[in-house]
C-alpha cells in the first residue's frame, strides 16, 4: 500500500456507506425461504431484518451528515451496539453484518488514531461474515465496503491495508452493482489515489448519474457532495 496522508488513511470511506450508506435495502428476499411459499417464521424474519436495516441506515445518515463531527464517534458506538442487538436476534443476516461493518468502520473514521485500529478489524470481520453468508448481499455492498477498508487503512506493520486486495474487492463490488452511486464513487476514489484520474473521472460521472435511492435522500445528498469534492481534486 503506497504512503498516504495519515489523516486520510484513517478516514474510512466506508463511512461513507457505506458507507451515506453503500448498502441499501433492496434485497430483503435474501433471507426468504427458497420455496415460493415461505413459512410465517421466515417471512417474519425477513420483515424484522428489513425494519432493522432501515433503522440503521437512517440513523447512520443522520450521524454522518447531520450531527457535529465531535459527537459522531460516540453516536456511532451506540448505533454499533444497536446493530449487535439486531444481529443477536438474526445472526445469519448478511445484510445486518454488512451494516454492522459499515457502522464500525465509520466509528473508526470518526475517532481516528491508534484507537481506531481495533475497530477496523471489527469492521473487517463483519464484512467477511456477511460474504460467507451471501456474497451477493445488498448488490455487492460487502465487497465494496471491504475493498474500501483495505484501501483506506494503513498497511503492514500498522494494520492490514493492501491496495492489491482492495482493487480485487472493489472490482467485484462494481461487477455486482455497475451503476451504483457508491460502488462507482469508491472505485473512483481508489483510482484517483492510484494516479489514474482519467478512469476516476469516468467513474465519478457514472456515480453522479446513478438513480436516486428511495428513502435514502440524506445519504444520496451527502454522497453527491463527496463526488463533487473529489471531482475538484482531479
Amino acid at each position: 500500500m503506497k504512503a498516504r496522508d495519515s489523516s486520510k488513511a484513517m478516514v474510512l470511506a466506508v463511512v461513507l456507506a457505506t458507507m451515506s450508506g453503500i448498502a441499501t435495502i433492496n434485497r430483503p428476499a435474501a433471507l426468504a425461504a427458497e420455496s415460493s411459499t415461505p413459512s410465517a417464521s421466515t417471512a417474519d424474519s425477513a420483515t424484522t431484518v428489513a425494519a432493522g436495516l432501515q433503522e440503521l441506515q437512517s440513523r447512520w445518515a443522520n450521524i454522518q451528515y447531520q450531527i457535529p463531527e465531535a459527537r459522531r464517534a460516540d453516536a456511532f458506538e451506540q448505533l454499533y451496539q444497536r446493530a449487535q442487538a439486531l444481529l443477536k436476534a438474526q445472526p445469519q443476516s448478511a445484510e445486518l453484518h454488512t451494516w454492522a461493518g459499515i457502522i464500525r468502520g465509520s466509528q473508526a473514521g470518526a475517532e481516528g488514531g491508534l484507537s481506531a485500529l481495533s475497530q477496523v478489524k471489527d469492521a473487517r470481520a463483519e464484512f467477511e461474515q456477511a460474504l460467507s453468508i451471501d456474497p451477493t448481499t445488498l448488490d455487492g455492498s460487502a465487497y465494496t465496503s471491504l475493498g474500501t477498508l483495505y484501501h483506506q487503512v494503513p498497511g503492514w506493520p500498522i494494520s492490514f491495508g493492501d491496495d492489491d486486495k482492495a482493487r480485487q474487492l472493489l472490482q467485484k463490488g462494481l461487477s455486482l452493482n455497475p451503476d451504483g452511486i457508491d460502488s462507482n464513487y469508491f472505485w473512483a476514489d481508489f483510482l484517483h489515489d492510484q494516479g489514474d484520474d482519467a478512469q476516476a473521472r469516468q467513474a465519478l460521472e457514472k456515480a453522479m448519474a446513478a438513480a436516486p435511492r428511495p428513502g435514502r435522500e440524506t445519504a444520496d445528498a451527502g454522497r453527491r457532495q463527496e463526488i463533487q469534492a473529489l471531482l475538484k481534486e482531479i
